[in-house]
């Protein structure tokens, strides 16, 4: 066979015709290739977008995806369910591959300086008839710092007592009862101290005494938070927030103080007994009985 293909090539080029069998020279795109199959664009399934399954006709709006199909609501509020195939759908009127569309993680919740949810456009509550006594006016602001957020939230006051001498008396004349309950944040409440001796008679149901170790609700901001390796060791018998700001270089106490509150702006900035006491009394005087 091969001769005869020589022998025609020869007779082909003697007469002038073109040989049929000789490979063109044209280096041009293959015509037995076909034309390029375009792309079909992915279009994400988002909830609402309008598009058409050619093979039934049937026309709608995306509803959810469910896997790896789709659910369609017509406009006469018929719904179906196709599968996600390659090019199966008709988006304003061109093929299309629906896929699934992505979905951001959502936001984390904002957090208050105490760590709980943030209430946005928060209108304070009504204050309750119950209350919170912390012992002195840094005591409440740094509460106030914490967890002013919740506070407003649940509508608590908090009032300074300047110490707990006389918090027998106070209590009586306050009245606590069902509905107006107290709660009493007392500094250095340990084993001992004046301050536990001075409140382990009272048992009113609806008094809550908590309480933290520090000699001062200064002692009670962690050192790192106001730039400090430790809290300097005061002797027995001196002013503790008058010592420490000597020993710092603070000058008086009202600068010092500015240094203290200044440091914690959260929870993660106070030791873990302020924590606990302050959470305590906060659930004690918003509880219902």
């Amino acid at each position: 066979m091969g001769w005869l293909r020589g022998v025609a090539a020869r007779r082909s080029a003697t007469i002038g015709l073109p040989c049929p069998f000789v490979r063109s020279v044209d280096y041009g795109r293959d015509i037995l290739s076909g034309s390029r199959r375009k792309k079909v664009p992915e279009v994400p399934a988002e909830p609402g977008l309008v598009v058409e399954d050619p093979a039934s006709g049937f026309c709608g709006a995306v509803l959810r995806v469910e896997k790896d199909n789709v659910v369609l609501e017509d406009r006469h509020g018929k719904q179906r369910l196709f599968p996600m195939r390659p090019a199966a759908f008709l988006f304003e009127g061109k093929p299309a591959t629906l896929v699934p569309a992505r979905t951001s993680a959502p936001a984390a919740p904002a957090r208050s300086a105490s760590g709980s949810v943030k209430v946005e456009g928060l209108r304070a509550r009504t204050a309750r008839g119950s209350r919170i006594w912390v012992e002195g006016i840094h005591d409440a602001e740094l509460v106030e710092r914490i967890w002013g957020h919740d506070l407003r939230v649940e509508g608590v006051v908090v009032e300074p007592l300047h110490g707990v001498d006389d918090l027998p008396g106070l209590l009586a004349e306050f009245g606590p009862e069902r509905g107006r309950r107290v709660g009493v944040l007392v500094d250095h409440l340990v084993a001992g101290s004046k301050e536990s001796r001075l409140v382990e008679g009272i048992t009113d149901e609806h008094v809550m005494i908590t309480g933290h170790p520090y000699v001062d609700i200064w002692e009670a901001v962690k050192p790192a938070a106001v730039g400090i390796r430790e809290w300097p060791t005061v002797p027995r018998g001196q002013d503790w927030k008058q010592g420490v700001c000597s020993r710092l270089g603070w000058g008086e106490p009202a600068e010092g103080w500015r240094r203290v509150l200044a440091g914690a702006s959260g929870f993660r900035d106070v030791e873990t007994p302020l924590l606990t006491a302050v959470e305590q009394l906060i659930d004690f005087v918003t509880a219902e009985g």
